[in-house]
């Protein structure tokens, strides 16, 4: 009998390893015991140390991680990441289902495929030639962070596909979550060290994808439940059914409880199923996915601008408790509205976390609800996140209960506070809020957003650290602020420090288009900023503009107008204008250029297919509507063009287009439309 050589048990102990991750994480059913498993993997471990040049890129000595990365890059989705809209009733998923049917028409045949959906992280793993490329978070769904290091440590992740056969480019998705017992078991470290618990399985798999140093992500024992796919080059399929079985075959786990529906009445029956059932469940979940099972049906039923119309997320019952309203407090709002948020005494244990206080929204909403100080309050969490007052239980009074009374002056700023009504309600503002430092963090978190003045680095916390240490007491003073400075900030080091100067000097040139609704001015979002920058390319005209002139701007109206003049005609919206200029910032619209080669999309309809290089899908539908043409989910003889864009699978929509005649331009062919 010949001789095992080290290479020879190396790669048997690698089939013999993968095989039992396999039957560990995708068919829930292991033949050996952890401790078994473990002697293997440190037989290998220990061959692996005496034979270096044995180690290859796929074996599981290679899921315990490798040294700290110095920052995340990020990654461009090829394929966008879409979230999918939300539904709380039977009779939204009853006009989810019509409006699908609608769409295909009274002949369609609808299937629909169930799933639940984990509460966890989003990720794309892309696989080439078979074997793990990189892995990304579904971040803004067009970008994510590179997260590569940390996702070859979680076993349930392949990091080859288990196949002979392997596409040349596979992108699989799906959520990283943590059990229940997993966040026990860490927060019993937390208590031997006296550090503070994690408060939910969610929260800590966010955290630890992001944390730097794969050996510490290896520790806490993520997994994953995939359920999707971006870009497949050299795979064609054509239902979600056939995709799951795909992936089950590939080696992924995949939630064992989706299941194939031939009804709406069978969707709401899983729907019901598993609210009573999910706590049973060793992982958290909230709610169900719903999607077309047939991918051509998906083609003719389309997409908005933001999220396909072929998938619907039920989100369970809001969990809801009982408590004592304590005390209000009062939060400044960036339009300077004050929000009451009440304390809870005793705090209320909801979707697995401790609530101690949840905004009460507005003056006219305690007001109609009667709500008192000492009142037993029903509290719930919407979609097990966000936590609110939903109820008083006026029965429980003892009479002893206080009326909330609204302060007279700015408990932030010290200015007057003011009523304000609208149609239907009414609040109280602070007076100056455009000086209040009590809305300043959401002033300059709103003003660094990606679709206004887009400033990297600068997100929710670094905004609270920058207003709170007092390097920044107004929009201007972000211009002023130095690498110095910002290296006096916990957790601010050189590059950190760096990347957000860069930021900030990059912004200066983004224009008066994205200028104006970073301002944080009433009624003012991206699309009327835009419509007046075009009718008013200067600054300076638009505060020499008299109100009536502003009111005629396509969409804009007597009410929006009355805001915008006074923000401008104010002491502080005056000083802040003038200091913007002083410090550089750009405050003219470039006028879109007509589309060079006679290619105007004016009065043209265009239907989108495929995947596109340089747009995503929300890119692309801006690109046509700025250039004057509009998009339609599906082609009709009213249709002008088909841009063909990379197709994983056959598409309905080409099909059509080349029955009714339809032009097929790619993406060159549209660039040169609109002159790109």
């Amino acid at each position: 009998m010949p001789k095992t050589t080290p290479a020879d048990r190396a790669a048997e102990l690698r089939k013999e390893i993968d095989h039992h991750n396999q039957l560990y994480y995708v068919e829930a059913a292991p033949v050996i015991s952890d401790r078994e498993f473990d002697k293997l993997l440190q037989e290998l471990i220990d061959l692996e140390k005496k034979h270096p040049e044995l180690v290859t890129p796929d074996s599981p000595t290679q899921r315990v991680g490798g040294a700290p990365i110095p920052g995340f890059k990020q990654l461009t989705h090829k394929v966008p990441m879409l979230s999918i809209e939300n539904s709380y009733d039977e009779d939204d998923l009853r006009k989810f289902d019509a409006d699908v049917r609608k769409a295909l028409g009274p002949k369609a045949v609808v299937e629909y495929v169930t799933e639940l959906k984990i509460d966890g992280v989003s990720m794309a793993i892309t696989y080439e030639n078979g074997q793990l490329a990189f892995a990304a978070t579904r971040g803004s769904g067009s970008v994510g962070d590179d997260v590569t290091h940390n996702a070859k440590t979680i076993a349930a992740i392949p990091l080859k596909l288990a196949t002979k056969n392997p596409p040349k480019t596979f992108e699989v998705r799906g959520e990283v979550y943590m059990t229940r017992s997993e966040l026990v078991r860490i927060n019993a470290e937390q208590a031997k060290k006296k550090a503070d618990p994690y408060k939910n399985t969610r929260n800590l798999t966010a955290g630890t994808l992001k944390l730097l140093d794969p050996k510490e992500c290896a520790k806490r024992k993520l997994s994953i439940f995939v359920y999707g796919a971006g870009v497949m080059e050299g795979l064609k399929l054509h239902k979600q059914s056939e995709l799951l079985a795909k992936l089950k075959e590939f080696g992924f786990p995949v939630n064992p409880h989706e299941k194939l529906c031939k009804s709406i009445d069978e969707v709401l029956a899983y729907c019901k199923h598993w609210d009573k059932k999910r706590k049973e469940l060793p992982y958290d979940t909230d709610g169900i996915v719903i999607k077309v099972n047939d991918w051509d049906q998906r083609e003719k039923i389309g997409y908005t601008a933001k999220v396909p119309k072929w998938a619907k997320a039920f989100k369970f019952e809001a969990e809801q408790g009982t408590t004592k309203l304590g005390a209000v407090v009062f939060h400044i709002g960036k339009f300077g509205e004050l929000t009451p948020v009440a304390t809870f005494d005793p705090p209320v244990q909801l979707a697995g976390t401790t609530v101690t206080h949840a905004s009460m929204h507005n003056a006219s909403w305690v007001a109609e609800r009667d709500v008192r100080i000492g009142d037993t309050v029903v509290v719930e969490k919407k979609g097990e996140i966000i936590p609110q007052v939903v109820d008083v239980i006026k029965s429980d009074r003892k009479g002893t209960e206080k009326v909330i009374t609204w302060p007279e002056f700015c408990p932030e700023c010290g200015a007057p506070v003011k009523k304000e009504e609208t149609a239907n309600s009414y609040n109280f503002n602070c007076s100056n809020p455009e000086a209040c430092s009590g809305g300043m963090w959401k002033r300059l978190e709103g003003y660094a957003r990606k679709t206004r003045m887009e400033i990297d680095g600068l997100g929710r916390e670094v905004a609270k650290q920058l207003v709170e240490s007092g390097l920044v007491k107004s929009v201007p003073d972000l211009y002023r602020v130095d690498k110095k400075q910002l290296l006096t900030l916990e957790k601010f080091g050189d590059t950190k420090a760096q990347k957000l100067l860069d930021g900030i000097a990059a912004s200066k040139n983004r224009g008066l288009a994205r200028l104006l609704p970073a301002l944080a001015i009433y009624m003012v979002g991206e699309e009327m900023a835009e419509a007046l920058a075009e009718e008013f390319p200067d600054i300076d005209l638009i505060i020499a503009a008299k109100p009536e002139q502003l009111a005629k701007v396509k969409g804009w109206g007597p009410e929006r107008a009355k805001y915008l003049r006074a923000y401008f005609d104010g002491p502080n919206g005056k000083k802040l204008v003038a200091e913007l200029k002083e410090l550089g910032i750009k405050m003219t619209h470039d006028k879109k250029a007509a589309p060079a080669g006679g290619g105007s999309l004016v009065g043209k309809t265009i239907v989108v297919t495929g995947t596109l290089a340089g747009y995503d899908r929300v890119g692309i539908e801006r690109a046509i509507k700025d250039n004057g043409g509009k998009t339609s989910g599906s082609v009709s003889k009213k249709t002008d063009f088909l841009l063909l864009g990379e197709l994983p699978k056959a598409s309905s929509k080409l099909e059509d287009a080349k029955k009714l005649g339809i032009k097929i331009i790619n993406e060159d062919e549209f660039n040169k439309m609109i002159g790109k």
